[in-house]
């Protein structure tokens, strides 16, 4: 084989254009294994990358695709040898190097993380970036002291990628969970993944934007952000944390001191691109035993075609995909 299948994203001389190509294999990037792809996923930063006006990428063209699961077929680093199932998300992959939306992706051996024992490939991507932004939300909650005991946690968001997967790991965790949708026909969906209540979008809104009233949850997952979070902040507990880690409803909100000096409130920032390897490797492994949302793939992920995903990445950026969207890349392995 010569060349190979890539989405390229290009804007040359004023022309903006994204869509399927053959590339040769002398222009995949540097790096220092090459990996045939399996399957990669579609998240909100894609969607970006594949947009005239994203503003997520470096340079072009590019290759999108920030998740990438699949085989080793050649490796320069003695860590990974050809055979070796892998994943990587984060770092630069998808906007200043190319990414997984492509047959075959070259990357730096201190991105790939080795399979964990209990997912497939094909999990691993229901999970991608989405998954683990939510399992970091989680450890940061746990490391930041807040406790089943201590009440409910809030889940904004909640039908996206991160929210779907935080309500079903912060269940699987222990955690009583309130999920936050502005979709009422997806009430059932999030209690199959483990809400125990649900609340609407504006219930948690106040035209007088008071900056305290009643303390209804220990803590939050917000991959949302934008103006919504000075409620969230307002309606936390003494003592409780919120994680945040988007910005599809903004990148800014106005706030008040007063849930972080009257309630000892902390705000975490979650940040899944360079988080370092060996913790990154830990969350891989909680999200592939305890933490594994039960019907991942049933109820979470839905698998699309190679061909299907220029109209996945303009839902998604719409808000008109719920869970995760796995692309099928290659034949999937023996695993």
């Amino acid at each position: 084989m010569e060349s190979y299948r890539a989405f390229v994203v290009r804007k040359e001389d004023g022309r903006f254009s994204a869509g399927w190509e053959r590339r040769r294999f002398e222009e995949l990037p540097e790096g220092d294994v090459t990996i045939r792809t399996i399957y990669s996923s579609v998240n909100y930063k894609d969607g970006l990358a594949a947009a005239e006006h994203g503003k997520v990428v470096a340079a072009y063209p590019i290759v999108p695709g920030i998740d990438a699961a699949g085989v080793v077929a050649a490796s320069n680093d003695a860590r990974f040898r050809e055979g070796d199932l892998v994943l990587a998300t984060g770092y630069g992959l998808g906007v200043s190097h190319d990414g997984g939306f492509a047959e075959y992706v070259r990357l730096p051996a201190d991105w790939l993380v080795p399979l964990p024992d209990g997912l497939t490939l094909k999990e691993a991507m229901a999970l991608g970036t989405a998954g683990f932004t939510a399992a970091l939300s989680l450890q940061r909650l746990i490391e930041n002291g807040v406790r089943p005991e201590d009440g409910p946690v809030l889940v904004l968001g909640a039908t996206g990628g991160v929210g779907s997967l935080a309500v079903a790991m912060l269940s699987r965790a222990g955690f009583r969970v309130t999920a936050s949708t502005g979709k009422a026909a997806e009430h059932e969906y999030l209690r199959r993944l483990g809400a125990a209540e649900i609340v609407g979008r504006g219930e948690l809104a106040d035209e007088k934007q008071a900056p305290l009233r009643k303390q209804r949850f220990a803590a939050a997952v917000d991959p949302v952000g934008g103006k919504g979070l000075r409620g969230v902040l307002a309606h936390i507990r003494y003592g409780g944390s919120v994680a945040v880690s988007g910005m599809a409803g903004g990148s800014e909100f106005e706030a008040s001191v007063f849930p972080f000096i009257l309630r000892g409130v902390s705000l975490l920032g979650i940040d899944s691109v360079q988080c370092p390897m060996e913790r990154r490797a830990a969350l891989w492994r909680s999200m592939a035993g305890p933490w594994k949302p039960e019907g991942l793939l049933a109820d979470v992920a839905t698998e699309v075609e190679a061909d299907a995903l220029q109209e996945r990445l303009s839902d998604i950026l719409r808000g008109g995909v719920r869970g995760r969207i796995v692309v099928r890349l290659g034949e999937p392995p023996h695993e």
